[in-house]
């Protein structure tokens, strides 16, 4: 295992001891000659700008997560192929044609390729829904609004967005309107449904768990209550362990 990122070594072992959000990490982490040591285990760090200076094949790495949202296409992923790594996955979607993948929707389809895509986290919410939907009662149409909780790109008070004038407005103070990917790249991983559904975002002022709202044409009758039997059914059956189903009173917190 090994770890390349711009930050100091130091840093990023306090970063793993101490989150906001999920807690103190239930281990031991150190630093010992500019590497990390987790749970005695040392874990190479590197600072390089460039993937294809990183050397993976020294370290026998067989997996790169390429990370950084800056290597996006199959020419600059693939300097990790060149640097010594087998394969690589890109955890948000590529801007190329590199395939993308969504388990239990489309990962079967896998044919050993060496770069990939595993999508955005809302495709990952909205794929394995729609597909359930689509396979049960036929999506003539549909529409997804996702509430997408604060990320680190935006602003803690009114500042200046390199993206969009809206998202640079203050996060806590905010329900800010934004756009999402997420509709098309279920086109990519569900070619059935490619044009049926559009979909936008809120970013509202929660840490962490965000939720899709999907709201769909059918093309074959269907009540909610046998829409909840579809999908519970999937739950524990061809895609238990990507989907859940539940009815209790649950808030966002209790998926933290």
């Amino acid at each position: 295992v090994a770890i390349n990122d711009l930050l100091d070594a130091d840093y990023m072992a306090y970063m793993l001891k101490y989150d906001s959000t999920h807690g103190r990490f239930n281990g031991t982490v150190e630093v010992k000659d500019g590497h990390l040591v987790v749970n005695g285990k040392t874990i190479r760090v590197t600072a390089e700008r460039d993937p294809a200076n990183l050397k993976w094949n020294e370290v026998n790495v067989d997996v790169v997560a390429e990370a950084t949202g800056l290597f996006l296409t199959d020419d600059t992923a693939r300097k990790h192929i060149a640097a010594g790594a087998k394969k690589v996955v890109l955890t948000g979607p590529s801007k190329d044609d590199t395939p993308m993948f969504v388990m239990g929707v489309n990962h079967k389809t896998y044919a050993g390729q060496e770069i990939v895509s595993n999508a955005s986290c809302t495709t990952n919410c909205l794929a394995p829904l729609a597909k359930v939907i689509n396979d049960n009662f036929g999506i003539v149409e549909a529409l997804m609004t996702t509430v997408h909780a604060t990320t680190a790109t935006q602003k803690t008070v009114d500042g200046p967005s390199h993206k969009d004038w809206r998202g640079g407005r203050g996060a806590a103070q905010n329900i800010i309107p934004s756009s999402t990917g997420a509709a098309k790249a279920v086109g990519k991983v569900i070619p059935e449904l490619n044009g049926k559904l559009t979909g936008m975002a809120f970013r509202v002022p929660t840490p962490n768990v965000s939720v899709v709202d999907l709201t769909a044409r059918l093309e074959k009758p269907a009540s909610y209550k046998e829409i909840c039997a579809a999908i519970k059914a999937a739950s524990e059956g061809e895609l238990k362990g990507v989907l859940g189903y539940t009815e209790d009173e649950v808030v966002s917190t209790d998926f933290n």
